[in-house]
């Protein structure tokens, strides 16, 4: 079987999704060891997202006969400090992936692979949403640094878990 330029780039950014569902959960335990329970809930969540989306390229790959293979990731950063230097790695993480995702839909453009640019659509959609949420939750933290209980109110009232989005992807392992 040979694997489209797209799968190929595609196999590398469930790569990068693993790894920044493992940032998460580090920032996460790192928020737990803070006893700040709604920062530390918001990453736990930001995971577990971070999971599904490489989840949903997985299938992907299944649905368009690629081969499959899940690379190894990096172990995540554990030196973090602080309230608002989590945040702003994760900021900067969304940033990146952003950039990646721009590039896998470009590659997908320039194949003229139809399917995989509609793939696409959804991350693209995803990821504005995602670096708004965490540059405002930045925002907030900066402002807030010396009285973390604000900082915690923002989190629960701003960014509680919501609701699934019926357009999303559907993800390996999930029953329809």
């Amino acid at each position: 079987m040979t694997t489209s330029k797209f799968a190929a780039q595609l196999t590398v950014q469930i790569g990068e999704e693993f790894a920044a569902h493992q940032q998460y959960l580090a920032i996460a335990a790192h928020y737990e060891g803070m006893t700040l329970p709604q920062l530390a809930g918001c990453f736990y969540r930001r995971a577990a997202e971070e999971r599904g989306h490489a989840m949903m390229m997985v299938q992907y790959l299944l649905d368009t006969d690629q081969p499959v293979n899940i690379p190894a990731t990096a172990a995540p950063r554990c030196d973090l400090e602080g309230a608002v230097a989590p945040i702003e790695l994760a900021v900067e993480q969304e940033k990146t992936v952003s950039a990646q995702i721009n590039g896998l839909t470009r590659i997908a453009r320039d194949d003229n692979d139809f399917a995989a640019e509609q793939f696409m659509q959804w991350f693209i959609k995803e990821q504005v949403e995602e670096v708004s949420k965490m540059q405002d939750l930045l925002t907030v933290a900066r402002r807030s640094e010396d009285d973390l209980n604000d900082i915690e109110t923002y989190v629960e009232r701003d960014m509680g878990a919501g609701a699934a989005d019926p357009a999303a992807p559907r993800q390996a392992g999930q029953v329809q």
